[in-house]
């Protein structure tokens, strides 16, 4: 008789950096979650931790991290209790991941708010304010490392994501990313007659924890019919103006743009992910 291999639940930890403000990111992952484990077949648990309302962070019992967007200044919150906590966390993962007797490495991926604070924390490049609110849909361009990048693989070059953030990362630390092996993967659009640095869209930092400043968890449906609720509408038509209201909505509806990096980018880290699992398992 043919034993049946019980396979053990995937169990991801998301840290939560949305501070309690209203967000589509947290119902994304979830969603991204679920599909995931429902398209192959796996048990897939997740607990979620509350970083900045109650300094929570998770232990190191987790295989897989996912480390949300957020409001706010990525940078006035040096030194705070919840950003020392996220911090430790953050030296605990890795001292795992370089201990040879963990054969079993931790994944992790930073969105957003969580990637401008390990930038600034690795000190790869400069966190700054921008002058102004980035907030759409926009082109991606993959430098080499991202067009060899398995995270991003099977993504068009430029791909589309959605973008909302007031502070940016740009001018690269060359020597202190050679120096921890991290690799700046995508630029934002290039601005031939605007006299400004671009920035930096995703840099993998080691061979286990990739960033973006990009939204890869964004979904379209879900952000077209959010961006279509009358308060909503109205809140961008008095920020951006109706012609960026309509070219997101039209954006949105793309599949080539914001579905396919939805389908791709988070579901190629969590297959890294699950295979090294399952490789060390055996």
């Amino acid at each position: 008789m043919m034993k049946l291999v019980e396979k053990k639940p995937v169990r991801v930890a998301i840290l939560d950096l949305y501070e309690g403000a209203a967000n589509q990111g947290m119902r994304c992952i979830r969603e991204i979650l679920n599909q995931y484990g429902e398209a192959n077949f796996l048990d897939m648990e997740w607990d979620e931790f509350d970083v900045r309302q109650k300094s929570e962070v998770p232990d190191n019992s987790y295989d897989i991290y996912i480390s949300s967007g957020g409001p706010g200044s990525p940078l006035e919150s040096k030194g705070s209790p919840w950003e020392n906590a996220y911090f430790h966390w953050l030296n605990q993962v890795e001292a795992w991941n370089n201990n040879p007797g963990n054969q079993q490495k931790k994944y992790v991926f930073f969105i957003c708010h969580s990637y401008q604070l390990v930038c600034r924390h690795y000190r790869l490049a400069n966190v700054s304010k921008r002058r102004s609110t980035a907030f759409g849909v926009f082109p991606i361009h993959l430098l080499n490392e991202g067009k060899e990048e398995i995270v991003f693989d099977g993504l068009n070059d430029p791909f589309y994501a959605v973008d909302s953030r007031d502070y940016q990362v740009t001018t690269p630390n060359h020597n202190r990313l050679k120096q921890m092996g991290a690799s700046v993967l995508c630029i934002e659009k290039e601005r031939p007659h605007v006299p400004l640095e671009r920035a930096i869209m995703g840099i993998r930092f080691n061979e286990y924890m990739i960033g973006t400043q990009f939204h890869p968890e964004a979904d379209a449906i879900g952000m077209s019919m959010y961006l279509q609720r009358e308060d909503k509408k109205n809140d961008v038509i008095a920020a951006y103006g109706a012609d960026k209201w309509a070219s997101m909505i039209e954006q949105l509806n793309d599949p080539d743009k914001i579905l396919w990096t939805y389908s791709h980018v988070l579901p190629n880290f969590l297959n890294q992910a699950v295979e090294h699992l399952q490789t060390v398992e055996v």
